[in-house]
């Protein structure tokens, strides 16, 4: 297998700035649910709130994951228009981003 072929996992952690409304960072959220319509190489589209009981989080509070079909197509992604215009709008409004991409291992029992 190349080594920029196969699913890739693109992972942004987030904590939105106070003074945000919770209709504002829904509204962030619905966005960026929608790139998954307007960027071909963008498979798939997850995202959640911390729920962790372990206090861990470093007070990021917000989990986005996209799904690719390589390294190449997150390269795609990241230089897209529709992703550019969005990332723009959104990293003003963050206190705290962390983003990492990984290729999800197959576990052999």
């Amino acid at each position: 297998m190349e080594e920029g072929k196969g699913e890739v996992k693109h992972i942004l952690l987030a904590k939105f700035k106070e003074d945000l409304s919770e209709e504002q960072i829904d509204e962030y959220i619905k966005q960026y649910a929608n790139l998954v319509n307007l960027v071909p190489s963008m498979k798939a589209f997850r995202w959640g709130k911390d729920v962790s009981v372990e206090n861990l989080h470093q007070g990021f509070t917000h989990v986005f994951e996209s799904t690719f079909e390589s390294t190449e197509g997150i390269a795609e992604y990241v230089s897209h228009p529709d992703h550019v215009e969005y990332a723009n709008k959104l990293l003003p409004q963050l206190e705290k981003v962390l983003v990492v991409d990984y290729k999800p291992s197959k576990v052999h029992l």
